[in-house]
């Protein structure tokens, strides 16, 4: 459905931001501590290479096919 369009350096952090996100949900505490689940956006589209947002406005970090 979605092209690959998230790679290299991009794909790293996502997928370390998403980790540490979830992370901080179980290690935290207090009112709005669930607003760490939406660290499950990054760690999904970094594992799966692909971000619909960045579908819609073109932006492609995935190296060149040679």
């Amino acid at each position: 459905m979605f092209a690959k369009n998230v790679g290299g350096i991009d794909k790293i952090l996502r997928i370390a931001v998403g980790a540490l996100m979830i992370a901080a949900f179980f290690l935290t505490d207090g009112p709005y501590h669930w607003l760490y689940l939406l660290g499950i956006i990054p760690l999904v589209t970094g594992l799966m290479g692909r971000c619909p947002l960045y579908a819609l406005i073109g932006v492609n970090s995935c190296p060149m096919k040679k």
